[in-house]
């Protein structure tokens, strides 16, 4: 689902310091985009992510949140035009930030002497804009982007956006995680294989506690995989400890 607010909704004065560790609603994600927003001057944001899996030509960005409102259609076609396929390139090989001038008169302020970011190809777009990527094993990743006529930017700047926006692309990968279907939650023996799993217990050592037969603890294993739509074990493992099923 795509989700468009307006740029000019009010930001609460300490969303700055807010912590992000927890899944939250959009409307407290979409606080910490505009004070993100307000630091560099930027006019937008917008969160690009990965949709698809499999080999990269199979997998293309999407515009998931965004302050255009009625113009989010329209603006998202544009950037991903633009550089949709240059950032998808770009976020197999790098984690530096990209930026690219627009075709307007503005100012992107000392990026010049920046060494820790890439700079695209310039005059694509009328504004010029900065793109944080993050990376999320097999789900979860793309950018966070800022747009604007100025964008004033620094070395620590930088860093300090790079880590607020990997917190937020967290935080919407664990909420979209939680949207399982009741159907689809784990039961007690599923849940306590993935805990043994995860404290390093094989399938044999945790078929003779729970008395059970190796064949059943795998088959418990495999179908919390695929309830938690992760591609192996491991990363069921892990995605069960942010959803609070294990520890």
């Amino acid at each position: 689902m795509e989700i468009q607010l307006s740029k000019n909704a009010a930001v609460k004065p300490d969303a700055l310091n807010a912590r992000l560790s927890k899944p939250q609603r959009a409307a407290d994600t979409v606080v910490a985009l505009q004070s993100m927003q307000k630091k560099i001057g930027a006019e937008d944001f917008a969160v690009l992510r990965v949709r698809g899996h499999g080999a990269p030509s199979a997998r293309r960005l999407g515009c998931t949140l965004s302050s255009w409102a009625d113009r989010a259609e329209h603006n998202a076609a544009a950037l991903l035009e633009a550089y949709g396929d240059g950032l998808m390139a770009h976020l197999e090989t790098s984690m530096l930030p990209v930026v690219w001038e627009g075709a307007a008169v503005c100012e992107l302020a000392a990026t010049e002497q920046m060494p820790f970011i890439e700079r695209f190809p310039s005059q694509r777009l009328p504004c010029r804009g900065i793109a944080f990527p993050v990376r999320l094993a097999a789900s979860g990743s793309g950018f966070v982007v800022f747009t604007g006529d100025f964008l004033a930017i620094d070395s620590d700047v930088i860093v300090d956006l790079h880590m607020r926006a990997n917190r937020i692309m967290v935080d919407l990968l664990a909420a979209d995680e939680r949207k399982m279907q009741p159907a689809e939650a784990l039961n007690e023996r599923e849940i306590a294989c993935l805990q043994m799993a995860g404290d390093g217990c094989i399938s044999e050592a945790i078929a003779e506690k729970m008395g059970l037969s190796v064949h059943t603890v795998n088959a418990y294993l495999g179908t919390a995989t695929t309830k938690l739509d992760a591609v192996n074990r491991i990363q069921a493992i892990a995605k069960a400890i942010r959803l609070g099923y294990i520890r």
